[in-house]
């Protein structure tokens, strides 16, 4: 392959990697009853882990579905499996911690690493299931 086409195809697959990072971001600010961004901002601290743990659980099998996937296509499909695994993480979190965004509202850490760890636990085993 010439050195301009590989270029090509890195820039293509990274800013569809890039995109969904911003998608998901944008769908999962919104899915959540507290703001995230003005509480990371006042230094909330438990804001910004669970916020960082929705993003590595959804860039993981991102990562995968770049690295395995047979097209631009196949990208997609995958990357929206992902996202909606990751919006059903945070729902499952919702349901099993009581007040979850009050929790975090108040600046509670251990509701945060939690919602953190199920994020990235749901984000590892949806990265290997693509790995088939």
């Amino acid at each position: 392959m010439h050195f301009t086409q590989g270029l090509a195809d890195f820039a293509i697959y990274f800013g569809m990697g890039l995109g969904f990072m911003v998608l998901y971001v944008v769908l999962y600010l919104h899915a959540t009853p507290h703001r995230e961004i003005t509480l990371i901002r006042g230094d909330n601290l438990p804001a910004a882990v669970v916020l960082a743990g929705a993003l590595l659980g959804f860039a993981l099998p991102l990562a995968s579905a770049l690295r395995t996937a047979s097209g631009l296509l196949d990208v997609a499909a995958w990357a929206f499996m992902a996202l909606a695994a990751q919006l059903a993480a945070y729902a499952l979190v919702a349901l099993l911690l009581k007040d979850f965004s009050k929790r975090i509202n108040r600046g509670e850490m251990a509701a945060a690493v939690l919602a953190a760890a199920i994020h990235l636990g749901v984000g590892l085993i949806n990265s290997a299931a693509m790995s088939f």
